[in-house]
C-alpha cells in the first residue's frame, strides 16, 4: 500500500485465502499485478499457464528477508543458523562475493577483515573456527548470490 500511495498509485485490494487461489486470478486475468515477497514470485510464477508471459519487476518495494528456522531448544544450532544469515547479508552489504572472497581477505576494512576471520576471534564465541563466514561466503555466496542462485 505504502509503495502505491507514494507514486500515486491507484490500486483494489482483491484478497483470497490461499496462494493457490491468488495465483490462478491472476492468471485468469481478474487481477492485473500480483504483489508477495520476491521469492514467492518467482515460485508462484512458475505454476502459471504461460510464466515466460509474466515477469518480476526488479523494484523491490518492501524488505522481507529470508531467513533459517531451526527446532526450539536447540541454542547452539540457532546461534549458527542466525550468525550464518547475518554473515551473508553483511557481505553483501559490504560486497563481499563468492567470487572476490579471497582477495577481500586482504582488504583495510575492519569490518570485511572480521567478517573473514582475519581478525577477531568471533567464530570461537559460537563454537565455530575464525574463518566460518569466509567458508559460507566461499562455497555459498553471500545472501543475494544465494538468492539469485536458489529462488531468483
Amino acid at each position: 500500500a505504502d509503495y502505491f500511495r507514494a507514486n500515486n498509485m491507484p490500486y483494489e485490494i482483491v484478497a483470497f485465502e490461499k496462494a493457490d487461489e491468488v495465483v490462478a486470478a491472476y492468471d485468469a486475468g481478474r487481477c492485473d499485478v500480483y504483489t508477495t515477497d520476491a521469492s514467492g514470485l518467482y515460485a508462484q510464477r512458475l505454476k502459471l499457464t504461460n510464466p515466460g508471459d509474466h515477469m518480476v519487476l526488479p523494484e523491490i518495494i518492501s524488505k522481507e528477508p529470508l531467513g533459517p528456522v531451526v527446532r526450539q531448544g536447540d541454542d547452539e544450532w540457532f546461534n549458527i543458523a542466525k550468525w550464518t544469515l547475518n554473515a551473508m547479508l553483511n557481505a553483501e552489504e559490504l560486497g563481499v562475493t563468492s567470487e572476490n572472497v579471497d582477495e577481500m581477505k586482504s582488504s583495510d576494512n575492519p569490518s570485511i577483515k572480521r567478517l573473514l576471520g582475519v581478525e577477531g576471534a568471533f567464530g570461537e564465541a559460537i563454537g565455530l573456527p575464525n574463518d566460518w563466514a569466509y567458508a559460507i561466503i566461499k562455497n555459498v555466496g553471500n545472501y543475494e548470490e544465494s538468492f539469485n542462485a536458489n529462488v531468483g
